[in-house]
């Protein structure tokens, strides 16, 4: 009767494994899949305020500013990356237009997705702004990353000095700044609604504010922000 038992038993083990594992590998697809731009929301209106804290790439008094959330680990992140550069490089070219990141790692799919944001933050705290932006963007041309490369990918970038270490090193504390800001800008981003990554807001002076969910092509951005500059 045991062997039995210990036959069912197993034979009904596997199939569950698969499933289990099926709904992870659904799961991490769907929240960083590209999905079609969604023009309202109503919690986009509890989106936290731009001040000086953030990272700000291009002008920071621009009448366009496209706020995203976004997670090292994410595929589609990588792509919308080059395409927001593009982006500021082109559309962005006269001061019109900024582009602020903040960090929404998917902590349930990628685990490294925290320490990712952890190290990006440390470049800012302790080389500035422009530095954060370097690193950044090494990162996701780098992806997937693992966290033993930070410091070869910080002096590749310029970080100089051991302050970068020292940061990193404390930053998973509880009671870190570090810390407290990415959770901080996760936290945002579920409260106005995001579910996946990328996850943008195109901020316009005197206009509404217009979510971009997913990782839109090139095409698809410069249109919105033309629409937005009334291009």
């Amino acid at each position: 009767m045991n062997n039995q038992n210990t036959a069912f038993n197993s034979s009904n083990i596997i199939p569950l494994a698969i499933v289990v594992g099926g709904i992870i590998i659904a799961m991490a697809v769907y929240l960083s899949m590209p999905k079609s731009p969604v023009t309202e929301n109503s919690k986009v209106t509890l989106i936290r305020s731009i001040d000086s804290s953030d990272h700000i790439f291009g002008n920071p008094a621009a009448k366009v500013v496209i706020v995203e959330y976004s997670d090292f680990d994410c595929g589609y992140c990588k792509t919308f990356n080059e395409t927001l550069h593009q982006i500021i490089a082109n559309e962005g070219a006269q001061g019109d237009v900024a582009w602020v990141f903040r960090q929404f790692p998917l902590l349930e799919i990628h685990p490294n997705a925290l320490s990712h944001a952890r190290a990006t933050e440390c470049v800012a705290e302790t080389a500035g702004n422009d530095m954060f932006w370097k690193f950044e963007t090494a990162l996701f041309a780098n992806q997937p990353v693992d966290p033993a490369q930070y410091g070869l990918l910080a002096k590749e970038v310029g970080v100089t000095g051991d302050e970068f270490a020292k940061c990193y090193a404390n930053s998973a504390s509880t009671s870190s700044t570090i810390q407290t800001r990415i959770l901080s800008d996760r936290q945002n981003a579920l409260d106005i609604g995001a579910k996946g990554t990328p996850y943008s807001v195109i901020l316009t002076t005197g206009k509404e504010p217009v979510v971009v969910s997913g990782g839109q092509s090139y095409e698809e951005m410069r249109q919105l922000v033309n629409q937005a500059l009334d291009n």
